[in-house]
């Protein structure tokens, strides 16, 4: 008797662990937001290992668990997933992901490179030669090629002289406008894409024409392109750029650090030191000898926001801003207010440091 109750309590567990692995492998199998049907874009790169890809998808938030979605491959034979652009959304399930990676792409032929906003031509190259045939070096020579560039400046009337400044790191810095593209992946050119992007740019750059013909266009890009990296909401965007006015106006320096980092090429997560604040470089506005000028041109590739910011931007009689940590700005108008606001902040917690 004493045996069958055990018996029975070993059989009850065994049946309540298979109903717990049953639930969990249905919850993993099953979609992580049955209700939406946004699409999201997924790269995979020639060579891209299954980890990496697992990693992929749980980072773009469509799969619940990367150890699972390798179980899964492993347990339904699923040995190949193709190097392709996809676009998924968080309403498939596992298995509809699965078999789309390994069918791979309906259309071979053609390639979706997103580029984005706040990024670099460099970070441009490296996309391009991780997703084509072309090599990042050859990219960047092709839009260095000064008979390139003179044809491009006769070509689309946003493009001025400004760009062929030699102490400019990128011609076309700034102007390349940062969206998701579709190209045909035969016999694709680095002046194909260079000149997508500017159609893109001119289209974007249309309705603000008439008042761009009256004002610098390059320096209008330059303050996009910082504000860009400085601010986040539209509304702080405006205002940064009041900000940089008012700071040219009076002779200052900007004083951004963000132009820094590009100067030196440093990662934007690396600390800046003092010796670079002090050393000139025609991007770094922390130089003193930077004082009432913008940078010699933009140092990344901006956003339609940003570029309204720098042609519509607030006015106010603020000198200063600083953000904290979760990218909130703070406008002041002197210096001893912004140590205040800066000192307030560490002693919160809420110092971005």
């Amino acid at each position: 008797m004493k045996k069958t109750r055990i018996l029975a309590l070993i059989l009850a567990f065994i049946g309540f662990l298979l109903i717990i692995l049953f639930a969990y492998y249905q919850y993993n199998i099953g979609p992580v937001d049955s209700s939406s049907n946004a699409d999201i874009e997924v790269v995979i790169p020639e060579g891209m290992s299954t980890d990496n890809i697992a990693k992929t998808l749980k980072d773009k938030n469509l799969i619940r668990s990367e150890l699972f979605f390798k179980i899964y491959l492993r347990l339904n034979n699923i040995g190949s997933l193709k190097a392709s652009t996809y676009l998924l959304t968080k309403s498939m399930t596992l298995e509809e992901i699965a078999s789309t990676l390994e069918k791979g792409s309906a259309n071979q032929d053609v390639i979706r490179l997103t580029f984005k906003e706040g990024e670099t031509i460099s970070d441009y190259a490296k996309l391009i030669a991780d997703n084509t045939n072309i090599t990042s070096e050859e990219f960047i020579n092709t839009s260095r090629d000064i008979s390139l560039l003179n044809s491009l400046i006769d070509d689309y009337w946003f493009l001025t002289d400004s760009i062929l400044n030699e102490e400019i790191y990128y011609p076309l810095e700034g102007y390349l406008f940062p969206d998701t593209y579709e190209f045909a992946k035969d016999n694709l050119t680095s002046e194909e894409i260079i000149r997508t992007l500017l159609d893109e740019e001119e289209e974007k750059l249309s309705s603000y024409k008439e008042k761009l013909e009256n004002i610098d266009i390059h320096s209008i890009i330059t303050l996009a392109s910082i504000t860009e990296l400085e601010g986040v909401k539209d509304e702080d965007r405006k205002m940064i750029i009041s900000v940089f006015n008012n700071r040219l106006e009076q002779g200052m320096n900007l004083g951004s650090d963000v132009t820094t980092y590009y100067a030196f090429n440093e990662e934007m997560d690396s600390d800046l030191t003092s010796e670079m604040f002090n050393t000139y470089n025609p991007y770094n506005t922390r130089s003193s000898e930077m004082a009432g000028r913008l940078p010699v041109g933009p140092i990344c590739n901006p956003s339609l926001s940003s570029i309204d910011a720098a042609i519509n931007p607030s006015t106010s009689d603020y000198l200063y801003f600083v953000a904290d940590k979760n990218r909130n700005v703070y406008f002041t108008r002197n210096a001893s207010e912004h140590e205040e606001k800066v000192q307030e902040l560490k002693e919160n917690g809420d110092w971005i440091w």
